[in-house]
C-alpha cells in the first residue's frame, strides 16, 4: 500500500513538472536587448515592444519609456487597447534604469539630498541625453523599423529627465510624458531655467503632458489643490513645483506647443503613473484621432467628399510625423472597398481599392482586392491583371490558380 502511495505522489509530481514546462502564457512584455554604452561607460538593457499588427516593409513611431523595466507592461496595455484610433501603432523601447537611476536622470548636481550628505552621483542628465541621441537611437534605428517620429516617457526623476529634454533638447522627441515630475529637484532649478528658454521658443506639431499626483503634502491632510500653493513648507514644495511649472507653460502665447496638465486626486506617486499614461498618450495624440466618421459611415457622402476627408487626413498626418504616412489602415480601406460593392455604390468601392494600393503599393492583398471588384463586374481581363500584380508580390499558389480560373472564365 505504501508502494503504490509512493507512486502515485511520484506520478502526480511528474505531471506537475510537465504542466509547469509546458505553460502557454497570455502574454509577454518586451524582447530583452541591451547596449554598451561608452558614453555611459555601461552596458545597458533595453526592452523592446513591437506593434502588435506589424507589418513587413512599414516603418513605425516609437516611444521611449524610461524605467522600462516598471513602466513598459503599464505603457504596452494602454497603446494595445487605443492605438489604430486614438494613436499610431508604434515600438516601445523600455531604457532600464535600475542602475545609476540618481545619476542619469536628476539634471543638475546637488551635494546634499533630504538634508543630508548625497551619497550617489547625481545631476548627468545631459550626459543621458548624449547617451540617448549619440548611441541608443542609432541602435534602435539601425535593427529596428522605426522612424524618427519619437515620444518620451517618464515618472518622477524621469518626468524631470523628460521636462529637462524638452527645455534643452527638444528637437530629439515630438512628444513628452512627464509624470508626477520632481521639478523641486536642485531648489527649482530646471523650473527657472524654463523660464529663461522657453519664453521664445518654438514647438510646432510638439505636445506635452505634465500629471501631478493627490500627493500634495505628507503629513497634512487639510492641504488641497486649491490652498496648496499658500503652503510654503518643503512638504508642498514637490506639488508647488509642479503646478508652478504647468501655470507658467499655460502662461506662453502662440508657441505651437499642445499642452495639457492633469491632477489626479485619488492617485499617490507610485499609483499616479497608469492613468497619467492613458491619458497622456490619448493627449498627446489628441490629432490622430479619427475624424469625419460619421460622414464615412453615411451611404449619402459622396466619393468626392470621402476623398477629400482622406487627402485632409493624409496631409494632418504628413504635418504633424513630418513624412508620408497612410491616413487609414489597409484593412480599413479594404473593408470600406467590400462594403460598398455590396451596397452597389461602385464608384466608391473602386476609390477606396485604389485608395488602399496607392498607400499599401507592396501589399499582394491590396491588388487581389482590386480583382475582386473587377471580377464581380465581369471584367475578367482587369481581374486577371491584378491578380498578376498580386503574384508579383508573393508567390502564393492561389494565385497561380486564381489567374487560371479567371482564364477559364473568360473562354
Amino acid at each position: 500500500m505504501k508502494r503504490i502511495y509512493t507512486l502515485l505522489i511520484l506520478t502526480f509530481c511528474i505531471t506537475q513538472f510537465a504542466f509547469t514546462q509546458n505553460k502557454v502564457y497570455l502574454s509577454q512584455t518586451g524582447l530583452v536587448d541591451s547596449i554598451y554604452s561608452q558614453v555611459l561607460g555601461q552596458s545597458r538593457k533595453i526592452y523592446i515592444q513591437a506593434p502588435q499588427h506589424i507589418k513587413a516593409n512599414q516603418k513605425y513611431p516609437v516611444a521611449y519609456v524610461l524605467d522600462g523595466e516598471i513602466l513598459l507592461p503599464a505603457v504596452k496595455t494602454i497603446h494595445d487597447y487605443y492605438s489604430g484610433g486614438y494613436m499610431p501603432e508604434m515600438f516601445i523601447i523600455g531604457i532600464s534604469n535600475d542602475h545609476d537611476r540618481l545619476r542619469d536622470l536628476t539634471t543638475s548636481p546637488v551635494k546634499t539630498l533630504y538634508d543630508m550628505p548625497a551619497r550617489e552621483a547625481n545631476g548627468e542628465a545631459e550626459n543621458f541625453v548624449t547617451f540617448l541621441n549619440e548611441e541608443l537611437f542609432p541602435h534602435i534605428e539601425n535593427n529596428y523599423p522605426v522612424t524618427g517620429y519619437r515620444t518620451l516617457i517618464g515618472h518622477s526623476y524621469g518626468g524631470l529627465f523628460t521636462m529637462y529634454a524638452l527645455i534643452n533638447h527638444s528637437d530629439l522627441f515630438a512628444n513628452y510624458l512627464a509624470i508626477d515630475p520632481s521639478m523641486d529637484w536642485d531648489d527649482q532649478r530646471l523650473l527657472k531655467e524654463a523660464k529663461e528658454k522657453l519664453t521664445s521658443k518654438q514647438f510646432a506639431h510638439q505636445a506635452l503632458f505634465i500629471s501631478l499626483s493627490g500627493q500634495l503634502h505628507m503629513q497634512n491632510s487639510s492641504i488641497t489643490i486649491d490652498n496648496v500653493m499658500e503652503d510654503q513648507s518643503e512638504f508642498t514644495l514637490f506639488a508647488r513645483s509642479n503646478i508652478e511649472t504647468s501655470e507658467f507653460i499655460k502662461s506662453l502665447d502662440n508657441n505651437g506647443l499642445s499642452y495639457e496638465w492633469k491632477f489626479y486626486p485619488n492617485d499617490l506617486h507610485g499609483t499616479v503613473q497608469l492613468p497619467s499614461i492613458m491619458d497622456g498618450l490619448i493627449s498627446i495624440f489628441s490629432w490622430y484621432q479619427m475624424e469625419n466618421t460619421d460622414k464615412i459611415n453615411n451611404p449619402q457622402t459622396t466619393k468626392e467628399e470621402l476623398l477629400a476627408i482622406i487627402d485632409h487626413r493624409e496631409n494632418k498626418l504628413k504635418a504633424h510625423f513630418g513624412y508620408l504616412e497612410a491616413p487609414y489602415p489597409e484593412d480599413l480601406l479594404n473593408m470600406s472597398g467590400y462594403m460598398n460593392m455590396e451596397f452597389n455604390q461602385l464608384d466608391k468601392s473602386k476609390m477606396y481599392f485604389e485608395q488602399a494600393i496607392k498607400y499599401y503599393p507592396k501589399s499582394a492583398n491590396v491588388y487581389d482586392s482590386m480583382a475582386d471588384f473587377y471580377e464581380s463586374q465581369g471584367d475578367y481581363a482587369n481581374a486577371i491583371k491584378y491578380v498578376k500584380k498580386a503574384l508579383e508580390i508573393n508567390q502564393k499558389e492561389y494565385y497561380q490558380k486564381r489567374i487560371k480560373a479567371l482564364n477559364e472564365r473568360m473562354k
